[in-house]
């Protein structure tokens, strides 16, 4: 099967993780990865993997803007605002991993076929992609009048980039909740762990439904989106049946990292990059049906 190219600016933890998982993808050809430290540890294994390493950031990208047909923006919301205007200028469809959330929000296993020819998708937060999924699930049988969700993570988890960017990371989820999941209201809450040893990522979904409760169809349709989820995130589970109290559903999730460059602790890293490479490959096999 032909591939598709595409490239990674942001050579982080996120970067370097989404670098390892492209690797073992069957329709996407990971080009070069672009950052402005040369020195970093994700520039380093890019040059060491063989792939083009940029230190000049999107500059350096643009000035050889024929490497990637689709770009995945690993850095942070302020920059992805700046990246975004010109990566569009130069025609590539962007796969945004920061809460800048300019481009419709999206979750593979929710509405991913909704926008298989976006320019530019964001991918929410990693506390939207871990929980939005349960969300929407509950209210496709019932509907949600209001969602709650608590992400809680590791402290050693959470770089530069996500302390950076807190504010936008429970505005985005709230909206995400709300557009995506299909609540009436959404609120989210980050909490950084600092327990020793590292826990996994934990997150908790509290919904309440209107109507009388179907206590069998939200429980089998809170399963079957996990299952859904799965296929992208392995990791991704529920930590125990979902308790449903008259209109109250709760759900208790965790999401183990693939631990390819970064701990098992880390899901909340994994379930982002590994979100992002599923959009992608269906943004790939769009362009390579398309083409045949």
């Amino acid at each position: 099967m032909s591939k598709v190219k595409v490239a990674i600016i942001g050579s982080g933890n996120i970067g370097t993780d989404l670098m390892l998982k492209l690797g073992r993808s069957e329709v996407l050809e990971l080009t070069a990865v672009v950052g402005i430290d040369p020195e970093s540890d994700g520039l380093k294994r890019a040059r060491e993997l063989g792939y083009k390493a940029i230190d000049t950031g999107i500059d350096g990208f643009l000035a050889e803007p024929d490497l990637a047909d689709i770009v995945f923006d690993a850095t942070s919301a302020k920059a992805h605002i700046h990246h975004a205007k010109l990566l569009k200028e130069a025609g590539k469809q962007v796969l945004d991993l920061t809460p800048a959330a300019i481009g419709p929000a999206v979750i593979p296993g929710v509405n991913i076929s909704e926008h298989l020819n976006t320019e530019n998708i964001n991918l929410i937060t990693c506390g939207g992609q871990a929980t939005i999924p349960i969300v929407h699930a509950i209210n496709r049988v019932q509907s949600v009048e209001y969602a709650e969700i608590v992400a809680t993570i590791s402290s050693k988890s959470a770089g530069p980039g996500t302390r950076a960017n807190i504010d936008e990371f429970t505005q985005t989820t709230a909206r995400g909740i709300e557009t995506v999941g299909g609540a009436n209201k959404g609120k989210a809450i980050i909490i950084l762990n600092p327990a020793e040893p590292p826990i996994m990522m934990r997150d908790t979904v509290h919904c309440l439904v209107e109507g009388p409760v179907d206590e069998v169809a939200i429980s089998n349709s809170i399963k079957e989106m996990v299952e859904v989820v799965q296929g992208y995130v392995p990791g991704y589970r529920l930590r125990q049946e979902p308790i449903i109290d008259e209109n109250k559903v709760t759900v208790f999730l965790e999401v183990e990292g693939a631990g390819d460059y970064l701990p098992a602790y880390s899901g909340n890293l994994d379930i982002m990059t590994a979100a992002a490479v599923k959009v992608a490959e269906e943004w790939a096999k769009t362009k390579i049906h398309a083409n045949a």
